[in-house]
Order: structure tokens, then C-alpha cells, then sequence
């Protein structure tokens, strides 16, 4: 998979090297030539143009990535004009990050394909770390609904799947458990691994420092999140 990002600021490079990270081609693009160098090492290509340029995109055979991320944050103005020349480019998809509720509906208008708000989804991550601090990684699937990576802690350490009543009390499905298992490595030093059960049986038992995977409604999450609070 081939991925553009333009603009280089803090969350388009962190984009562009998690991308990179995970096995895509990522052109990096940004005006600002020491931008460009800080990441020329840590992408595929990395290059100083103007994205509001149609002949500088084309010199970066830009209409052959698969998705572009249009990251750029600081300049409204240049944030559409890009977007606009990489749909009429004829890249396929096109994510732009927006900084305010009019930009966003700008982007609608002009075809970007996805849209951030990272603003607002930061928000909504730092409110969860303080309502929820139980919840490791959360993933939203439908409205309303979730599959949670959760530390039950004490309240249900040394208690059976059966016992914890979970599913009783909170109508929501425990699908997998992850344990820390302790081992001692070839040099003699202890060390910990983590295993993944996916199969997860009536009678296996929750220690404390389980991570279970449940799914279910946000207003049952609350409230198994409201009880774990009273510890």
C-alpha cells in the first residue's frame, strides 16, 4: 500500500511513521524543508513541495498512491486547496484532518473521503482515561456498542467466569482473556509473557492482572464501570 501524507506537523509525522511502521510506502510531503529532513530516515520518500501546486503533486506521481492523509492543520485554506487537487488527481481516498466544524463541512463538500477531528477524538480519549481508567483499548463497531480490553482488578480476582456473573449483571460477553504469565529467561532473569485465551470457559478463573475482552452496550460498560469505581 502506497500512502501520502501531507503535513508534517506533529500528527501527520507521527501518522506517517506509524504507517511506515506497519509496512506501507509512505510519501511524506511539506513545504517545510526541515520538516522533510526530520523524517527522511523514518519514511520511504520524503519531500519539500507545495501541495497546492498540481505540477509539483504530479511530479510525486502522486495518482498512483492508494490513500492520501491531508494532516495539514495550521493553514485552512491550504488543507482544501490540497484535498481539491488530490480528488481531481484522481486519488481514490482521501482523509483530511479538520480543525473546526466549518472546515469539516468544507471537506464534505469537496469529496474528502474520511475526516478527523483530532481535537475532539483526544477529547473523548482523555475523558474515558478519567471516567473509565479501567479501559486499556476500546473499539467502537455500532452505535453504541464496543469491544472493550478491560482490568477487572480486584473485584473479581480468583473468580470464575460463572461466579463473576458478568454476563448476568451486566449483560455484556467476555470473548478472550489475556494473562501475565511469569517465566524465567535463558540468562536467569524472571520475565513476564502475555497469552491470549480466545476461548475463554465457564470455570477459567480472573486473577488480577487479567486483561479480559468484552463486548456489549455503553450503558452496561457504565454500569460494570460504576461498581468498579466503588472499589
Amino acid at each position: 500500500m502506497i500512502v501520502a501524507v501531507i503535513g508534517l506537523g506533529t500528527f501527520g509525522a507521527k501518522t506517517a511513521i506509524a504507517l511506515y511502521s506497519k509496512g506501507a510506502e509512505v510519501v511524506a510531503i511539506d513545504k517545510n524543508d526541515a520538516l522533510v529532513d526530520n523524517l527522511k530516515d523514518r519514511v520511504t520518500h520524503a519531500v519539500a513541495l507545495d501541495v497546492t501546486n498540481e505540477r509539483s503533486l504530479r511530479s510525486v506521481n502522486i495518482s498512483d498512491v492508494d490513500v492520501a492523509v491531508v494532516a495539514i492543520g495550521d493553514n485552512i485554506a491550504n488543507s482544501i486547496m490540497a484535498v481539491a487537487m488530490l480528488r481531481k488527481m484522481g486519488v481514490g481516498r482521501v482523509i483530511a484532518r479538520a480543525t473546526s466544524t466549518v472546515h469539516e463541512h468544507v471537506l464534505e463538500e469537496i469529496g474528502a473521503s474520511e475526516i478527523i477531528r483530532v481535537e475532539e477524538e483526544m477529547g473523548e480519549i482523555v475523558a474515558s482515561n478519567i471516567v473509565a481508567p479501567h479501559v486499556l483499548e476500546r473499539y467502537d463497531f455500532a452505535a453504541g456498542y464496543s469491544v472493550m480490553e478491560v482490568k477487572l482488578g480486584r473485584k473479581f480476582a480468583g473468580k470464575t467466569l460463572v461466579e463473576s456473573k458478568i454476563r448476568q449483571n451486566y449483560s455484556l460477553n467476555i470473548v478472550a482473556l489475556q494473562k501475565k504469565i511469569p517465566y524465567i529467561t535463558e540468562d536467569g532473569k524472571a520475565a513476564f509473557k502475555f497469552e491470549i485465551n480466545d476461548c475463554p470457559m465457564p470455570m477459567d478463573i480472573i486473577e488480577e492482572d487479567d486483561v479480559v475482552v468484552v463486548v456489549g452496550s455503553e450503558k452496561n460498560f457504565n454500569r460494570l464501570f460504576s461498581d468498579l469505581g466503588e472499589l
